[in-house]
Parts: C-alpha cells; sequence; structure tokens
C-alpha cells in the first residue's frame, strides 16, 4: 500500500515507464520545475508548449537545461491549451497538463466537443491525495475544484473516481465519508438526503465495493476519540480514506486551510476524462505540481 506522496512517486518511478506529457503554456518557474524533475527522474517526457523564449528563459533562471523538453511554440495561452489537449485526445501524448493558461481557458479546451477529452454526457470531477501531518494515511478528497453544487448522479460519480484512485494506491476497500455539518439527515441541508441514497447504493453493490457512511462530520470520520465521545455507530470508525464534499464551496476552504495551516502537500487531477488531466492553481509550489505529475502517470497505468 502507498501511504504517502514520496512513495507514490517512488511507485512510479520504479515502474520503468516513461509517459509523454503535453503541458499547456509552460513557462512558470514551478511548471518547468517540476517536469524537469520528473524528466530527470525517467518517467516523464515533457511536450513544454507556449512562448519559446519565455520557456527558455525560464529553463535558465531555474537551473533546467532546457533541451531535455521538446519545445512548442504557440501564440497565446489559448492556442497552448487547444495543442496541449488536441495532442493528448489523438494519443501523441498520454497526459495534459495546465502551465500558467488560465482555468477557463484551459478546461473549454478539454470538454472541446470535437477535440478535446470529455466523452459525451460523463461528469467531470476532482480528486485530490492530501498528506497532512495530523493524520495518518492519505487522504482522498473531492471535489475540490470542478462542480460548484453536485447532484444525486454527480455525486456517485465523485465517490467512483475517489474509489478508484484510492484502489490505485492499494486500498482494496477504502471508506468514504459523505460530509456534512452533523451526522443528521435534514431538511436543512438537501444534500444529506443524496447521502442517504448514496449510503443504500453502497450497500446494494451500485457503487463500487467501499464503506460508506454520511452524512457524517469530520470528526466521526477522521477521529476514533470522537466516535467513542459521541457514541455514534459509524462503520468509518473515525478512519476514513475519502471525504466526499456536499459542495465546491465547502471542499475548497477546507483543502486550501489544509495545505496553508496544517502543513499539507496534494497530489490532484481532473477525473472522467479519456486521458488523465492535471489542473493545479498557478500558485501551487512545485513540489505539488511534481507530485500532481506523478499521479497522473499513476491513473495513465489503470486506464491502459
Amino acid at each position: 500500500m502507498i501511504t504517502s506522496l514520496s512513495q507514490m512517486a517512488d511507485a512510479v518511478r520504479s515502474a520503468g515507464k516513461r509517459y509523454r506529457i503535453a503541458v499547456a503554456w509552460a513557462q512558470d518557474n514551478n511548471t518547468v520545475g517540476s517536469l524537469y524533475r520528473a524528466v530527470i527522474e525517467g518517467f516523464v517526457d515533457a511536450l513544454m508548449i507556449g512562448s519559446r523564449e519565455q520557456i527558455i528563459r525560464t529553463c535558465h533562471d531555474t537551473g533546467a537545461d532546457p533541451s531535455r523538453f521538446t519545445i512548442i511554440d504557440a501564440d497565446d495561452e489559448k492556442s497552448a491549451a487547444a495543442i496541449a489537449v488536441g495532442m493528448t485526445a489523438t494519443g501523441e501524448t498520454d497526459i495534459v497538463m495546465k502551465g500558467l493558461v488560465g482555468t477557463d481557458k484551459f478546461l473549454r479546451a478539454v470538454m472541446d466537443k470535437d477535440h478535446g477529452l470529455l466523452p459525451p454526457r460523463a461528469v467531470m470531477s476532482y480528486v485530490c491525495a492530501v498528506e497532512i501531518p495530523a493524520y495518518h494515511k492519505l487522504l482522498f478528497i473531492t471535489d475540490t475544484a470542478v462542480i460548484p453544487f453536485p447532484d444525486l448522479d454527480q455525486k456517485v460519480a465523485m465517490a467512483e473516481y475517489a474509489i478508484a484512485m484510492a484502489r490505485r494506491f492499494g486500498i482494496a476497500k477504502p471508506s468514504v465519508a459523505l460530509i456534512g455539518a452533523s451526522e443528521k439527515v435534514s431538511s436543512h441541508f438537501p444534500s444529506t438526503h443524496d447521502y442517504s441514497v448514496m449510503c443504500k447504493m453502497a450497500q446494494r453493490g451500485q457503487i463500487s465495493s467501499c464503506v460508506m457512511d454520511g452524512p457524517v462530520d469530520l470528526f466521526l470520520a477522521c477521529d476514533p476519540d470522537s466516535v467513542r465521545i459521541k457514541g455514534v455507530d459509524t462503520p468509518l470508525a473515525g478512519d476514513a480514506d475519502i471525504l466526499l464534499f456536499p459542495s465546491l464551496e465547502a471542499c475548497n476552504p477546507f483543502y486550501k486551510g489544509l495545505m496553508l495551516f496544517g502543513g499539507g502537500e496534494l497530489a490532484g487531477m481532473i477525473c472522467g476524462t479519456t486521458r488523465p488531466v492535471v489542473l493545479m492553481s498557478r500558485s501551487e509550489s512545485e513540489l505539488s505540481k511534481y507530485y500532481c505529475v506523478a499521479l497522473a502517470c499513476l491513473m495513465a497505468t489503470h486506464n491502459e
């Protein structure tokens, strides 16, 4: 079982396979630094798409050797995104990654009906693996970036994506906590009714094999002492692997709080697309971007 992000990167390196990754508007320091590390470590061939002059200048600023990259000139970030996604859609590359391009322009290319990576009627969501000192194992969190207010079908898809990712880390039957303000179903929180349906679906095998409970608060999900104190009978037992949140408004601040105040590090990616999509904030650290690249390679192995 993979229990840390560094172990995940080790597993990808030891697999002995190189993945081709197309990077849209690849000219900021953290993107160049993370890709250069992955190239040097031997599990990535990087196609850096953007201003050739700026990419080379950034390489020199960061100590990266530009000859280790394939550099493809693009006039602007929109065309860079279209080129990167197009190369991945045709199979020329295995993974597409957002560089300095704006998220809206990048996702527009990913969702393009003719040249994108999202199948018809597919649910696109985001799952990240977070490592924090205060928890004894990795936490898989969804949805931090894509769906503002997921309906029942979207919540089921979010759970399935997170379960599939957890299994790639060696967790055969992940524990899924459906996060709410309390453990009670309430008309004040419509998502709790979806949670009740999802738990039934999991019991009947309509959701991939997992231990699922909800609504539960964070204490019941991740703190065994709180389970004993509250006396709540939950199969999660304060040992959740996956946290599924009711809205983007709830999930995004939570994971950012883990990064800012909890000393967290993450690896995340878009799920539901035909090939792995690495989408990160332009301000994310070089290490987080490196871990995201490694995660995409791990999941690309799963898709082969």
